[in-house]
C-alpha cells in the first residue's frame, strides 16, 4: 500500500518496488508490516530533525533489517543482524548500487539493535535504529503526531500484542544459534534495563488505540 504522511512516502522507484515485493514474499506479515512502519518512523524522524538522507537507502535498511530472522536468510552461526545486512548488500549489489552506499545500508542493519552507537553515525544508520526503537519500544513516541501514528498504523497494523509477537519472532529466528543473541535490545539484559521505559511506552501505544491517557 502506497501512501504519504507528513510528506513522507515510499520512494517511487523500481528499486523500492522490488524491495517491497521481495520482503513481502519472504517475511511474515508481522515482520513486513513492522519493517514498513520502521521506514515511516525513521523518515519522519529524519525530516523532523532536518537530516539529509537517501530515501531509497533508508527504505532498504528498514525493509531488510529483520531479514536475518527468516529461514531463507538465517545462517547457522552469524547474528541475525549480520544475516539481514548481508541479504541487503547482496540485493543492492545485484542492482548496481555503489559500494559505499551498500556499506552504509549494511552498517545500518548490522547495528539496528545496538543502542547508543547508531545515533552518532550517518543519518541512514541513525534513522533505521530510531525507527526500530519507536516501533518496538515506543522511544520518542510523543515526537510523532497523532495523525502520523494513526495513518501509519492504519496502513501497517500494529496491535496490542505486536511487541510480544516481535520478541517471539526474534526468539524463533535465533533459537538455533543462541550464542549469537547477545548485546542487543532483544537478546540480553538490555531488555531488563528498558523494562520500565518499555512499559510506559507500551502503555502509550495502548492509550492511543483506546482513546485513554492514563
Amino acid at each position: 500500500m502506497s501512501f504519504s504522511v507528513g510528506g513522507i512516502a515510499i520512494p517511487d522507484s523500481k528499486l523500492a518496488r522490488e524491495i517491497t515485493d521481495l520482503v513481502r514474499d519472504t517475511e511474515s506479515n508481522l515482520l513486513f508490516h513492522h519493517s514498513s512502519r520502521v521506514y515511516y518512523w525513521a523518515a519522519l524522524a529524519g525530516q523532523r530533525r532536518g537530516l539529509k538522507f537517501d530515501s531509497e537507502l533508508l527504505y532498504a535498511g528498514a525493509m531488510f533489517h529483520d531479514m536475518g530472522l527468516t529461514v531463507k536468510h538465517s545462517s547457522p552461526d552469524k547474528r541475525f543482524e549480520v544475516d539481514g545486512a548481508n541479504a541487503a548488500a547482496d540485493f543492492l549489489r545485484s542492482h548496481g548500487i555503489p559500494e559505499h552506499d551498500v556499506e552504509r545500508v549494511w552498517i545500518a542493519i548490522a547495528l539496528h539493535a545496538t543502542p547508543g552507537v547508531p545515533e552518532f553515525m550517518h543519518p541512514v544508520i541513525a534513522l533505521v535504529t530510531a525507527g526500530v526503537e519507536m516501533d518496538v519500544l515506543g522511544i520518542k513516541y510523543d515526537e510523532y503526531s497523532d495523525k502520523e501514528r494513526e495513518v501509519v498504523v492504519h496502513a501497517h497494523p500494529r496491535t496490542e500484542h505486536t511487541r510480544e509477537d516481535l520478541l517471539q519472532a526474534f526468539y524463533n529466528g535465533v533459537k538455533h544459534k543462541p550464542d549469537t543473541a547477545f548485546a542487543n535490545v532483544m537478546g540480553d539484559g538490555l531488555l531488563t534495563r528498558n523494562r520500565i521505559s518499555t512499559a510506559a511506552t507500551s502503555a502509550a501505544w495502548s492509550a492511543a488505540r483506546t482513546g485513554r491517557v492514563d
